[in-house]
């Protein structure tokens, strides 16, 4: 992993503090970047199907047949976890009471769908991953607004984020490392970027990455409340979903490749001859099938292919245990399998997923962090342009984009309709965000469902004139309203005959 946790007692010493770290404790970190490199890079490397198989040498190399057969299990892994991941968008909703609406229309304009993606291949690779947030200013204002709050993924091989030492590792900044080149392409000295809670502090070097007090330096505040480098773990360890599955997958290459170079050394085979040889002219003849003047089988003479043998079967055996192995060791199953073929239902398909569904849940919860951390940073920056938000308590769904029988989901509401509220029952559907609006729609539907019917029935009656139930209700209002004006009326009556009574009782 490619992170330092540090004591935070070090810092306001000797020039060095958490919106200003010291040049030392830049190149200690920055030090502790280049040495994870070549992990990461192998991790890529492998998912590029640039693996180990393709530096396969042998000592009689000239001679010997080196077919490298690469089947790229390593990108399968990540593709199907991603898809299975990011396949669907994620969800936002926010707590009861509060509201997020400002943060989701800022997110609209992000492309997140596809970031997320890059994001979770990122996490799925190298076992990690890191987006920034900053500020892009718009060359035309737009909703009044003259910048906006932009999103992207940094590369895991050029990022160390520096944490305090406690046991929730809160980030106190983020270094981004970037290799120069000049017009040649040569390496021409680093860029080296320091993203702290309050400033942006950029370093340019001529030569190597390490900095001094020399070092050319530039300041500038952001305002994003916090580190605006997020970084998104695939789990606790940090390893990519392949990773420990790449032992595996070179066996699995090395016997793919053994059987197309035997395939072509057979091709290759010497033919021996006992009891008599050949000259020049007959090799001419040879090629076309044929041998001239060759002795019979009974004066000793015969001829055959010197071929290597092997057990085509027992070959076959080992490649499809070791293809099971990687499966079972990533969690990923392998979707071409017969298990997977034909019609079953829903619940079927999720014990046969049970194992990958059980990854995702793993990953979904430590992707889940860095989202938090994500509407956090842009509530705060909304809060400084004056857009105020809340997005505490907001719930996060990450649905896994896994094949769903719906006629069977949706027996499964109606079946439970009467046992169980229709707020939890919708929430079983796919692609349902929010069931107290399904609810409600459902509501207005049964309600308009109902009118139609008793104006349906209505129609029916021969006495029924259409559109006179809407004449009798005018009618009945009208009277309705003519029968409360004779009661004001005689009340009024009522109330000048009780005042004149005691006028009477003096005289």
């Amino acid at each position: 992993m490619t992170s330092l946790a540090v004591d935070t007692s070090l810092f306001g010493q000797d020039g060095n503090t958490l919106d200003d770290p010291s040049w030392k404790i830049i190149n200690h970190a920055v030090d502790k970047l280049m040495a994870e490199r070549p992990r990461l890079q192998r991790l890529s490397d492998y998912y590029d199907g640039k693996q180990e198989i393709q530096k396969r040498l042998f000592r009689n190399n000239e001679t010997t047949k080196n077919i490298k057969v690469t089947v790229n299990h390593a990108k399968y892994i990540t593709d199907m976890t991603v898809g299975f991941m990011t396949g669907n968008p994620i969800k936002y909703t926010a707590a009861q009471g509060k509201n997020m609406d400002a943060i989701l229309e800022e997110m609209d304009t992000m492309d997140l769908q596809k970031h997320d993606t890059e994001l979770e291949k990122d996490c799925s690779v190298m076992g990690y991953a890191y987006e920034i947030l900053y500020l892009k200013e718009l060359p035309e204002p737009i909703n009044g607004q003259r910048v906006q709050t932009k999103i992207e993924c940094i590369d895991p091989r050029a990022v160390v984020m520096v944490t305090d030492d406690t046991v929730e590792h809160e980030p106190l900044f983020a270094i981004y490392v970037q290799e120069k080149y000049d017009l040649d392409g040569r390496q021409n000295g680093y860029l080296i970027t320091v993203y702290t809670k309050s400033t942006v502090i950029t370093y340019r070097t001529e030569e190597g990455y390490y900095i001094n007090e020399y070092t050319p330096k530039k300041v500038e505040p952001h305002y994003f409340g916090d580190v605006p480098i997020i970084e998104y773990r695939n789990n606790e360890e940090r390893q990519g979903d392949f990773e420990q599955a790449i032992s595996l997958i070179d066996a699995y290459n090395t016997i793919q490749s053994d059987r197309v170079s035997d395939k072509e050394a057979f091709v290759d085979a010497l033919l021996i001859f006992y009891g008599f040889g050949i000259n020049e002219e007959d090799q001419a003849d040879l090629r076309s099938g044929f041998i001239n003047n060759a002795p019979s089988k009974s004066d000793g003479a015969s001829a055959e292919w010197l071929v290597k043998t092997f057990d085509e079967g027992q070959i076959e055996l080992l490649k499809k245990s070791l293809e099971d192995d990687i499966h079972k060791t990533s969690y990923v199953p392998n979707m071409n399998d017969q298990n997977f073929m034909g019609n079953v239902s829903g619940e079927a398909m999720k014990y046969k997923l049970f194992g990958l569904l059980n990854l995702l849940a793993t990953k979904t919860r430590y992707f889940t962090d860095g989202l938090r951390k994500r509407l956090r940073l842009i509530q705060n920056i909304l809060a400084v342009r004056g857009q105020m938000a809340d997005v505490t308590g907001c719930s996060i769904k990450i649905t896994p984009n896994i094949p769903v029988n719906l006629s069977e989901a949706v027996s499964n509401v109606v079946a439970a309709d009467g046992h169980i509220p229709r707020e939890i029952a919708y929430s079983w559907l796919p692609d349902i965000d929010d069931p107290k609006e399904v609810n409600e729609m459902m509501q207005e539907q049964t309600a308009q469902s109902i009118k139609n019917q008793q104006q349906a029935m209505l129609a029916g009656n021969p006495d029924y004139v259409e559109g006179s139930g809407k004449q009798d209700q005018q009618e009945q209002d009208k009277q309705d309203q003519e029968g409360q004006k004779g009661k004001e009326v005689a009340d009024d009556k009522l109330d000048k005959q009780n005042q004149r009574r005691p006028d009477q009782n003096k005289s």
